[in-house]
């Protein structure tokens, strides 16, 4: 953890204080002002709906794991769970240039290039769950609604099980459903699930448990939605 110093208020002094504030464990004051801001459109405009808190823990580190419908899934993923939880996502690595990827990553993100196996990515997500972060996961890997059609195709990945083995944490599904119609406002609809089984796959070979639990992943993601 970095400690809290920075005398000298220059551009290099911003960008450690607002990656002291992503590294904070409680929501950095910028995630908590969005946050805050967002609350009542979501909530009153997009009436942001949600069940199934009981189920996502409340202390130590989980990756949260839901279907890829907009880009603005992970604020109907976070709402329901604001201010007491500050998620982690992964962003593309074309987003973190000056001035927006401080900004960005004071929201919460880290840097992951899509398209490629990202091992220092799933280390950084691994360790933020080891450190008591929750780290949201699209294993679908893109949106599935595009007005363009894009390289990378909507399929399931296995990261976001990688990420809960490697780190030994819950892997949470999540479904949403709204977030792709928000022209119609709303509503918007998030459901969270028990979390996957995967004390049985911890003796098994990585890729192979990895591909198993994403398989039930997938399945509860999709089951979770329907019920939306």
């Amino acid at each position: 953890m970095n400690q809290a110093a920075c005398p000298n208020w220059d551009q290099s002094s911003k960008l450690g204080i607002l990656t002291l504030m992503a590294a904070a464990k409680r929501p950095s004051w910028f995630y908590l002002l969005v946050g805050f801001v967002s609350w009542p459109v979501v909530k009153v405009v997009f009436r942001l709906r949600s069940r199934g808190l009981e189920h996502v823990p409340r202390e130590g580190g989980y990756v949260l794991a839901a279907n890829h419908n907009s880009n603005f899934d992970p604020w109907a993923l976070g709402l329901p769970l604001f201010p007491r939880t500050f998620l982690r996502f992964m962003g593309k690595s074309e987003l973190f240039f000056w001035p927006l990827g401080p900004i960005i990553s004071a929201a919460g993100a880290f840097k992951v290039r899509r398209g490629e196996r990202d091992a220092e990515a799933i280390e950084t997500a691994e360790r933020l769950c080891r450190e008591g972060y929750a780290v949201v996961m699209f294993p679908e890997g893109t949106r599935r609604v595009k007005g363009l059609r894009k390289k990378w195709e909507a399929r399931a990945h296995t990261g976001a099980a990688r990420i809960a083995l490697g780190a030994g944490v819950p892997l949470v599904p999540a479904g949403i459903k709204g977030t792709e119609r928000l022209a119609r406002l709303g509503p918007v609809r998030v459901v969270y699930g028990p979390a996957i089984p995967l004390d049985d796959l911890v003796d098994q070979p990585e890729k192979e448990a990895a591909d198993i639990a994403t398989e039930r992943l997938m399945t509860a993601i999709y089951e979770l939605e329907e019920s939306l």
